[in-house]
């Protein structure tokens, strides 16, 4: 069976994403030259704690992820969607180990990429960082 020459140079990239303004920084360098791209955007919603989900049903968990995921795919699919490649999308619903598994051996060959906003803890700033230096001098006199 002969495969569909236009197939032949899609090119699929798989992302983990839960910010779009973030994802958008990250996804803008890439898919941008004259091959088309096939798009799996995987939404990873924020974890509840532990004592809301006391409190949640699973219905609503899933709804409340459902619409989550859904505004995070309407603000940037259009990005992509404008350049004219296909995209799919996929919500996190389990662990993501085996998601990824999953999606790669559906999705394969692709590339895979994490474009989900670091936890390091909240962004400084410069100004924030010389306050932090100045209460620190302070601090030491």
């Amino acid at each position: 069976m002969l495969r569909d020459p236009q197939e032949a140079v899609v090119q699929k990239i798989i992302v983990y994403l839960d910010d779009a303004a973030y994802a958008r920084k990250q996804l803008a360098p890439i898919g941008s030259d004259a091959q088309s791209t096939h798009w799996v955007l995987v939404a990873c919603a924020p974890r509840m704690t532990q004592h809301i989900s006391k409190w949640v049903t699973h219905r609503a968990r899933e709804a409340w992820r459902g619409k989550w995921a859904e505004r995070l795919f309407r603000e940037i699919t259009p990005h992509l969607s404008a350049r004219g490649d296909r995209i799919t999308t996929v919500v996190a619903k389990g662990p993501l180990p085996e998601l990824a598994s999953q999606l790669s051996a559906e999705h394969s060959p692709s590339r895979v990429l994490d474009a989900r906003r670091p936890r390091s803890g909240p962004e400084l700033r410069p100004g924030s960082l010389l306050g932090i230096g100045m209460a620190l001098v302070l601090a030491a006199d």
